[in-house]
């Protein structure tokens, strides 16, 4: 498969095949956190601090990445969330193409760095995000479970 048959693009409206391709990816990335329903995906969409990207192949949904931006007083920060990529389509630059639509989207937006976080056990996508220029950085993070 050539990267030319994956097209990136923001995702704009809540259609039925989002909502498919959610029932279908989220599954595959989290199994403590349920796919997110209509009213969810619409929330996300419209709001100014997330883009949504998706990946299709032949029109269907086979990746997905949430970009969140935000402005505190120290400038934009964005962040890199929930990237999916379908189980038939890893290892064929579908999960690098999202996150370079993140990155150009981040710098349109005036962010001078991108975060995100990957779990250590996802070693195809920590090789992948060194090669893309990720530094891993040196950083407590703490989690306040409320």
């Amino acid at each position: 498969m050539e990267a030319a048959e994956v097209e990136v693009s923001e995702c704009l409206a809540v259609t039925d095949d989002l909502v498919e391709a959610m029932d279908r990816l989220i599954p595959q990335l989290s199994s403590s956190n349920p796919p997110p329903g209509r009213a969810e995906l619409a929330e996300i969409v419209a709001s100014p601090a997330t883009v949504l990207f998706v990946a299709r192949r032949r029109g269907r949904i086979v990746g997905a990445l949430t970009l969140v931006a935000f402005r505190i007083p120290t400038g934009v920060r964005t962040r890199i969330e929930d990237v999916v990529v379908d189980v038939t389509m890893r290892g064929r630059r579908v999960g690098e193409m999202l996150s370079e639509a993140a990155l150009d989207r981040a710098r349109q937006m005036g962010a001078r760095s991108t975060d995100l976080t990957s779990r250590p056990a996802r070693e195809a996508a920590n090789r992948l995000y060194a090669r893309m220029g990720f530094q891993q950085r040196e950083s407590n993070v703490y989690r306040y479970t409320l």
